[in-house]
């Protein structure tokens, strides 16, 4: 049985607490860490264009066009995949929409974080608890 690890919702603003994952990505030879918006009512995950520039991802490259709904409708994504890992639990890969779009957060959706990981919300404790999908 896998572990489960519980996290608090960070304060983001004036008593805005929501549920942010720090999670780290590798891509290549990149690594970098950040903080993704548990987001059960986006249908993907989407990695804002300047951490994709970071993890040494090029756009013109990324072939694969994804249509983005929403506040994101109008602005360009491509499909990437990233290497993630969440302390303590091994890493997994995880598909993105990566969106030109700027001052963006790092969403992750249903597809495909929700797909790998197992989430039960608190909110009335300000806290959420993660663990990986079971094998079958």
């Amino acid at each position: 049985m896998e572990k489960t690890v519980h996290f608090p919702y960070p304060e983001v603003g004036h008593s805005i607490s929501l549920p942010y994952l720090p999670i780290t990505f590798t891509h290549a030879d990149q690594s970098l860490s950040a903080s993704g918006l548990l987001d059960t009512g986006s249908t993907v995950n989407v990695l804002p264009y300047e951490m994709g520039t970071k993890l040494g991802a090029v756009w013109e490259e990324q072939t694969i066009p994804v249509t983005l709904t929403g506040n994101l409708a109008h602005f360009d994504a491509r499909g990437f995949l990233l290497s993630a890992t969440v302390d303590p639990f091994p890493p997994v890969q995880l598909a993105f929409a990566w969106t030109r779009a700027e001052n963006v957060p790092l969403i992750l959706g249903q597809v495909n974080f929700f797909m790998e990981f197992d989430i039960c919300f608190y909110r009335s404790r300000s806290m959420f608890e993660l663990k990986p999908k079971q094998s079958k």
